[in-house]
C-alpha cells in the first residue's frame, strides 16, 4: 500500500523557518512542503536584521536556500497568513499540520516619559530601515542633530551605534538601498551614547561584535565606566568575557585619535526621561546607577545628554497569532517541545518553532536544534492527524487567489534577487536591495523598468 503524502506548511521563511522545512525534508516519510512568508523575500532576520556590514554572518543564505534550488520545497511569498490575507482557518483545510516560525518583532518599550516623541524608536524599526525591509521604508529617522543616543547592552546595540559612525562610502558598498544612503550620507550624527545598565562585567556583547567599534576608521571609542576598569574587576571565568574586558581596559587608557565622530560606553547608567522641543526629540535625562546585591539601583545622581536621536536596543515582544492561544507575559505561543497547546492540551495540527515558540532568544544558528524538536514532534503526531479537505496543492493556489493574493514563487524570487544584484553592480556592491513592496512584486513578477 502506497505511503500517503502528508502535507505541512511552514508560515515564515526566515531561519527558524526555514531549518523547519529542511527538517521535515530529510524526514523518513514523503512530505510536501510549502513555505509561506508575508514578504515576497525569502530568509527573514538574516535578510532584515543582519547589519550590512555583517557579509559572514549573511552566508548562512547558502545552507538556507539549498532546499529551493532543486525545488524540493515550495516558497510562497507575498501570502499574508491572518487579517487581510488569507485566513488561518482556511490553510488549515489544505495541509495536515501547520508550523508557525513567524518570530517577534515588536520593540519593547522603555517606559520613560518622552517617548513618544518624534526621533525615539525601537532599534527593529531602526535597524528594518536600514536592512531595507518594506515595512519601513517611510521611517526617516532624525539624524540631523549632532547627538544621538542607543540604549542596550547588546549586539543589536552596537550595530546601531557602528552603522551611524560608519561613513556613507563604507556603507555603500554594503546592500543598504539608495535612499538609505542617500539619509546616511546627510547624517549630522557625531556622537553616539551607548547607554548600559550594568557594569563592564556584565556586558553580553560577543568579542567579535565589540571589536569591530574599535576598529572603524570614522570613530573613536571612549569608555565611560567611573573607574571600575582601573580600580580592576574581579576577573571573569569566561575566557570569551575576558577578552572584552581586556578590549574595555586598553580603550579606555588609550589617546584619542580625533576621527571625525565617537562611540561613547555609558556604563551604569540609565534613561529615566526623554526631553523634548517642538514635538522631537532634544536630549535624554540619564540616571548613574550602582549595583547592589546584584540588583541595578538608581542613584538619584543625573545627567542630561544633548541628542537627537533615541534608538532602544531592549528585546522584542511577539504579535499574537489569530487563531492560537497566546501568553502575552512570555509573548510566545504556549507550546510544548513545540507542539501549540490550549488549556493544557494539544492543539492538533499546529506547532512553532523561533522566537515565537522559546522568547526572542539565542543567534541565528539556535534555531536549527529548535526546528528539529519541534519537527520532531510533528513527525510523531503526522500518522495521526485527520486528512485536510483540501490536499491539491492546485487548490491552495485557487483559495490565494480568491482572498486576492498572488503569490512570488521561486522563480519569481529569482527575478527579485537577480534585479537586487544588478543595482549592486551600478554601485560597487554585491547587492543593492529593492525596499519598496510595490518594487519588489514588479521585479519579481518581471515588471521592473530600467
Amino acid at each position: 500500500m502506497q505511503q500517503r503524502q502528508a502535507r505541512v506548511a511552514v508560515i515564515g521563511a526566515g531561519p527558524s523557518g526555514l531549518y523547519a522545512a529542511a527538517a521535515l525534508l530529510a524526514a523518513d516519510m514523503p512530505v510536501g512542503i510549502e513555505v509561506l512568508d508575508r514578504l515576497p523575500a525569502p530568509y527573514g532576520l538574516v535578510r532584515y536584521g543582519v547589519a550590512p556590514d555583517h557579509v559572514k554572518m549573511k552566508n548562512v543564505i547558502r545552507v538556507l536556500q539549498k532546499p529551493f534550488d532543486p525545488a524540493q520545497i515550495e516558497f510562497l511569498g507575498g501570502v499574508h497568513v491572518g487579517d487581510g490575507g488569507v485566513p488561518l482557518e482556511v490553510l488549515r483545510r489544505h495541509f495536515h499540520a501547520i508550523v508557525h516560525a513567524t518570530g517577534s518583532s515588536v520593540d519593547r518599550a522603555l517606559g520613560i516619559p518622552g517617548e513618544e516623541l518624534a526621533g525615539s524608536l525601537g532599534s527593529g524599526a531602526f535597524v528594518s530601515w536600514y536592512c531595507g525591509h518594506p515595512d519601513h521604508t517611510k521611517l526617516q529617522p532624525l539624524l540631523d542633530h549632532p547627538g544621538a543616543v542607543v540604549v542596550g547592552a547588546g549586539n543589536v546595540a552596537l550595530d546601531v551605534a557602528r552603522v551611524l559612525a560608519k561613513t556613507a562610502d563604507e556603507m555603500a558598498e554594503t546592500d543598504v538601498p539608495d535612499p538609505v544612503l542617500d539619509v546616511l550620507r546627510s547624517s549630522a550624527v557625531r556622537d553616539i551614547h551607548v547607554l548600559i545598565r550594568r557594569g563592564p562585567q556584565h556586558i553580553r556583547f560577543t568579542p567579535a561584535e565589540l571589536r569591530q567599534i574599535g576598529e572603524l576608521a570614522n570613530a573613536d571609542v571612549f569608555v565611560h565606566d567611573d573607574g571600575l576598569l582601573a580600580a580592576g574587576v574581579e576577573e571573569p571565568e569566561d575566557r570569551r568575557h575576558r577578552q572584552m574586558l581586556d578590549m574595555l581596559g586598553d580603550w579606555s587608557a588609550a589617546e584619542p585619535a580625533g576621527k571625525p565622530r565617537r562611540i561613547h560606553l555609558r556604563f551604569l547608567r540609565s534613561p529615566v526621561r526623554i526631553i523634548g522641543t517642538g514635538g522631537r526629540v532634544a536630549g535624554v535625562v540619564v540616571e548613574r546607577n550602582a549595583i547592589v546585591d546584584g540588583r541595578v539601583v538608581g542613584t538619584g545622581e543625573r545627567e542630561t545628554l544633548d541628542a537627537g536621536l533615541v534608538v532602544r536596543a531592549i528585546g522584542y515582544d511577539a504579535e499574537p497569532i489569530p487563531g492560537l492561544p497566546f501568553d502575552a507575559t512570555t509573548g510566545t505561543v504556549p507550546n510544548v517541545g513545540g507542539r501549540v497547546v490550549r488549556d493544557g492540551e494539544p492543539v492538533p495540527g499546529a506547532y512553532v518553532t523561533g522566537w515565537i515558540k522559546r522568547g526572542p532568544t539565542g543567534v541565528i544558528g539556535t534555531n536549527k536544534a529548535d526546528a528539529l524538536e519541534t519537527v520532531a514532534k510533528l513527525l510523531e503526531d503526522l500518522p495521526g492527524l485527520p486528512d485536510p479537505a483540501h490536499p491539491d496543492p492546485a487548490d491552495l493556489r485557487a483559495a490565494l487567489t480568491a482572498h486576492g493574493l498572488r503569490p512570488v514563487d521561486w522563480t519569481s524570487w529569482l527575478r527579485l534577487d537577480a534585479e537586487e544584484v544588478r543595482r549592486g553592480g551600478l554601485r560597487g556592491a554585491e547587492r543593492v536591495k529593492v525596499a519598496e513592496l510595490a518594487e519588489m512584486l514588479d521585479a519579481a513578477h518581471g515588471a521592473t523598468k530600467g
